[in-house]
C-alpha cells in the first residue's frame, strides 16, 4: 500500500510520460526551403516526369560532303596521277562518252614508252549506278574495259586489276589510279585542296564513328580495321600521282569517295550537289603521237 506521498509522485510520473509522446507525435522533421515536402506515412513517392520510358533511338549521322555528279569532269582535261595520257569526259546523244589516250611502256621491252590512242571519238560509257556512292561508269573498250568512279574534278579507275597489254601496238598500259588536272596548275588551289581533304577527313571520322555504334562487338572491331586499312589504301593510290606530297589533290579525292561510300551505307540522304567549278585551261605538254588501236 502507497503512502501519500508515494501516491503523488506516481501521479507526478504518469502525467510527464503523458505530456512527451505527446510531443513526440507532434514533432516534424526540419524541412530546408525549396526542398520537396515530406510524404506523410504510408504515401507513396512519385517519379519526376520525363525521367521514365525507353530511350530513344540514336540517328546516325555524319558531316555533309560534296557528292559529285558528272558535271564535275565533264568536258575536262584530265590526266593520270596529274601527268601522263589525257582524257575527255563529254556528253553524247545517247549519255556519256569517254575519249582516252593512255601512256604506257611496250610489252617486249618495259623500259621503253608508248602510247595508245582510243580513238578521236569518245567511246561509250554506261552507267553503273551508285555502288560505293558516287556515279560509276565502264568504258565499252574490246581492247582495255575500264570500270570508273566520277569524283569532284577527277575520277578513279577501280578495273581492270591487271595492266592491260594492246597486242596490235605491242604495248602495255595500266590505266588504274586517279586521272585528275595536270597537277602544274593545282598549286594556285593548295589552301582550297587543304581545306577540302579536312572536311572530308572529318565526314569520315564521323561516319566510321557511327557505323560502328549501329553494330556489336565484332562488327565494331571490323570498323576499326576498315578504318585503319583506309589510310594504308589511299596511300597506295596516291603515291604516283605528281606533287601529292605538296598539294594532297590526290587524297583529298579519295577521302571524299570514302565519306561518300559511308554515308551511302549509313543510308544517309545525298546533300545538295553544289556547282561545279569552272574548267582550268590545261597546260599542253609535248608527247609522242598515240598509236591508234581497234576499240571493239
Amino acid at each position: 500500500m502507497l503512502t501519500r506521498p508515494g501516491r503523488t509522485a506516481l501521479k507526478i510520473f504518469a502525467m510527464l510520460a503523458t505530456a512527451g509522446s505527446g510531443g513526440l507525435a507532434q514533432a516534424q522533421p526540419m524541412q530546408l526551403p525549396g526542398a520537396q515536402p515530406f510524404n506523410p506515412p504510408g504515401a507513396h513517392q512519385t517519379a519526376p516526369p520525363g525521367t521514365g520510358g525507353p530511350a530513344k533511338p540514336h540517328t546516325p549521322s555524319m558531316p555533309a560532303i560534296k557528292v559529285p555528279t558528272e558535271e564535275a569532269i565533264t568536258g575536262r582535261v584530265l590526266r593520270q596521277n596529274g601527268g601522263a595520257g589525257e582524257a575527255v569526259f563529254e556528253k553524247t546523244s545517247t549519255g556519256f562518252g569517254l575519249k582516252l589516250n593512255a601512256a604506257g611502256y611496250q610489252s617486249a621491252n618495259l623500259t621503253e614508252p608508248c602510247a595508245i590512242s582510243f580513238g578521236d571519238a569518245p567511246l561509250p560509257a554506261t552507267s553503273l549506278g551508285k555502288p560505293a556512292g558516287v556515279p560509276r561508269y565502264k568504258l565499252e573498250a574490246s581492247a582495255c574495259p575500264i570500270v570508273f568512279d566520277v569524283l569532284d574534278g577527277a575520277f578513279l579507275v577501280v578495273e581492270p586489276e591487271q595492266p592491260c597489254v594492246i597486242e596490235a601496238a605491242a604495248c602495255r598500259i595500266d590505266p588504274r589510279g586517279l586521272w585528275g588536272p595536270d597537277a602544274r596548275t593545282l598549286s594556285a588551289r593548295a589552301k582550297e585542296i587543304e581545306s577540302e581533304r579536312g572536311r572530308a577527313e572529318r565526314a569520315v571520322r564521323e561516319g566510321f564513328r557511327a557505323l560502328a555504334a549501329k553494330g556489336d562487338l565484332s562488327t565494331q572491331r571490323s570498323i576499326a580495321r576498315e578504318q585503319a586499312g583506309f589510310t594504308s589504301e589511299r596511300e597506295l593510290t596516291c603515291r604516283d600521282f605528281q606533287r601529292e606530297g605538296l598539294l594532297g589533290f590526290c587524297a583529298a579525292r579519295i577521302t571524299e569517295a570514302k565519306a561518300a561510300a559511308i554515308r551511302a551505307r549509313l543510308g544517309l540522304p545525298e546533300p545538295k550537289p553544289e556547282r561545279p567549278k569552272p574548267a582550268r585551261p590545261a597546260v599542253a605538254r609535248p608527247v609522242a603521237p598515240p598509236v591508234a588501236v581497234p576499240t571493239q
